[in-house]
């Protein structure tokens, strides 16, 4: 790791993706929660843009389009207590757009870890109960964690440690 130009870059755009995903993890209302990470989602992309992390660029744009997708669904339909057979369809268009991208973009084994991430988070934000989508941040924390070890991203191992234990927090917060 060369500490250039782009990498500090990289870094300072990876350190405002956190600000925003500890915020979520906060949250109890699920648009809140979308559009807080459609703010984070934007930050993460511009850092790897910067680390050339093309897998996990693709990543951030599958995820920011499926925010936008669920706010307008839950907007035109409302939020039901279940997931409604709309919703496994959105879940698997956005898994097929996930999985040609992964291909696209490969880049070895471990840029795969991206994409486990945002498989894990992308189920968690289809599940009415926000207890599953704070406890589901864990093993997508633990990916993200291999995935900025794999793009020697220092800051994102640091912060992605520290957003775990805020999901962890807000997880059991919310049990109260």
């Amino acid at each position: 790791m060369e500490l250039t130009l782009s990498y500090v870059l990289s870094q300072v755009f990876i350190i405002l993706n956190y600000i925003f995903l500890v915020i979520t993890y906060q949250l109890k209302d699920r648009k809140k929660i979308l559009l807080f990470n459609i703010a984070s989602l934007s930050s993460a992309g511009l850092s790897y843009v910067f680390l050339s992390a093309y897998t996990g660029l693709a990543m951030v744009f599958v995820s920011i389009i499926r925010n936008i997708v669920l706010i307008i669904n839950e907007k035109k339909n409302g939020i039901s207590k279940s997931v409604t057979v709309n919703e496994i369809l959105i879940l698997f268009v956005i898994y097929s757009i996930t999985i040609v991208l992964s291909v696209i973009t490969f880049n070895g084994y471990l840029s795969l870890m991206s994409v486990a991430a945002t498989m894990l988070y992308t189920y968690s934000v289809c599940q009415k109960n926000t207890k599953v989508y704070k406890w589901l941040g864990v093993p997508v924390s633990l990916c993200w964690i291999a995935y900025n070890i794999y793009i020697s991203s220092l800051f994102g191992i640091i912060l992605e440690t520290i957003l775990m234990a805020s999901a962890i927090v807000g997880y059991l917060q919310e049990r109260k």
